[in-house]
């Protein structure tokens, strides 16, 4: 389309020549001429007016330093906060997300993706909803991205009260004995600890002894006796549900659960506990790492939606899809959820993610940023520059018409 606008104007100007030179060495024919000639007169100026109108919007017309040209790269940063601002007010905030959610089923249509994602309808939207968000993924800065996403769990994690959460746990899995598989695996890994260093405990009661205990070989008699004594205790807890140390065990625990949901002094250990473990840096190497593979994970999954909802997993979707559909109480359910999350994520975090949009713009360089946008607009900016052409054109015939009749 460039070349098609640029040819059009060269055109005119081929034929505004060709033209003049055929008034003069045929003066009879200047009357029609006349016409002609206007036309492809103020058909250049068209055409050069607006080839200087968008060149100037995007670059400096003839890499001229013109005023008030290369309006984009030289007003990048104020685009990106206008793009951001934009985003921001009607879309990234909690009335207008409440209002556009309002009386769609999101979970019906959700359903009928689900229960069906072969259909040619389903296939085109889950072909376009998997590259709009690939290249987001794409796009978006990995760093400020990670960074954005560590700093949510760890605010969520500090909001979090734990020790009357793990109170509540324990206090339940004891209830329900769900603690005992936890606890046999616990006393085998023990008893496998104790088997796998025999030579140190050996040695350790070897050295403790007396001279006479070694002298007469009663200290090996006695680590034999301590390993044989450990191994049978361990053996005998584990295969025993009424052993009276699995009572004392259960009594410990059902004194931590309400230690931790009741008493100041357990849940400020907890929080502490917490708060180190956040603050260490092996966790947030973790949740760097749990960041880049479930990056990498979406990535995989919407470049190949298809893989992604075969098998198993896309007979298990299918059957939440038919759920779905058919469930009027579970779609109500669904549909709230799916409101209050997003109003919440919305509240909690469009700021930060206005704020993630315009940093990155303004961290792309200039040319980037005009490319993107003059491949956005397209063939309209040269439809721009051929209707200058041909709107100038018809404006000569129209100013060498009055001027006749004046």
């Amino acid at each position: 389309m460039r070349l098609f606008a640029t040819g059009l104007l060269l055109f005119m100007a081929a034929a505004f020549i060709v033209l003049k030179r055929l008034a003069v060495l045929h003066p009879e024919w200047s009357g029609p001429l006349g016409y002609a000639i206007s036309f492809t007169e103020a058909a250049m100026v068209g055409g050069l007016a607006d080839w200087f109108a968008v060149t100037a919007l995007f670059r400096h017309p003839l890499g001229l330093p013109i005023p008030h040209t290369a309006i984009i790269p030289d007003n990048k940063d104020r685009i990106a906060d206008s793009m951001a601002m934009f985003l921001r007010d009607n879309f990234l905030t909690p009335q207008v997300v409440a209002r556009r959610l309002k009386g769609f089923n999101l979970a019906a249509a959700t359903g009928a993706f689900l229960s069906d994602p072969a259909r040619d309808e389903q296939s085109r939207i889950r072909a376009g909803a998997a590259n709009l968000l690939a290249d987001v993924l794409e796009s978006l800065d990995p760093e400020q991205m990670g960074g954005m996403v560590k700093t949510g769990l760890r605010r969520q994690l500090e909001k979090i009260d734990a020790a009357p959460l793990l109170g509540q746990m324990l206090t339940s899995a004891i209830a329900d004995r769900r603690h005992l598989p936890v606890l046999e695996s616990v006393l085998r890994k023990i008893g496998e600890a104790i088997e796998s260093n025999e030579p140190l405990i050996r040695e350790m009661i070897h050295q403790r002894a007396n001279s006479i205990m070694r002298w007469t070989g009663l200290d090996e008699r006695l680590a034999n006796g301590v390993l044989d004594g450990a191994y049978r205790l361990l053996a005998e807890v584990i295969v025993q549900p009424d052993h009276p140390l699995r009572a004392r065990i259960d009594e410990a625990l059902a004194k931590l659960a309400e230690d931790l949901r009741s008493k100041p002094e357990t849940q400020a250990k907890v929080e502490r506990i917490k708060n180190e473990l956040i603050e260490n840096p092996a966790v947030a190497a973790w949740l760097d790492g749990m960041w880049e593979r479930t990056r990498a994970a979406l990535l995989k999954a919407v470049r190949n939606p298809d893989k992604a909802l075969s098998g198993a997993l896309g007979e298990s979707l299918a059957q939440l899809g038919q759920a779905l559909g058919d469930d009027a109480r579970l779609q109500y359910m669904v549909n709230r959820f799916a409101r209050r999350t997003l109003v919440g994520i919305v509240s909690r975090y469009g700021g930060e993610i206005v704020r993630l949009v315009s940093e990155t713009v303004k961290r792309w360089d200039a040319r980037t940023v005009t490319d993107r946008i003059e491949g956005a607009v397209g063939r309209d900016l040269q439809f721009i520059r051929i209707n200058g052409t041909l709107v100038g054109g018809l404006f000569g015939v129209c100013i060498h018409v009055a001027d006749q009749l004046l």
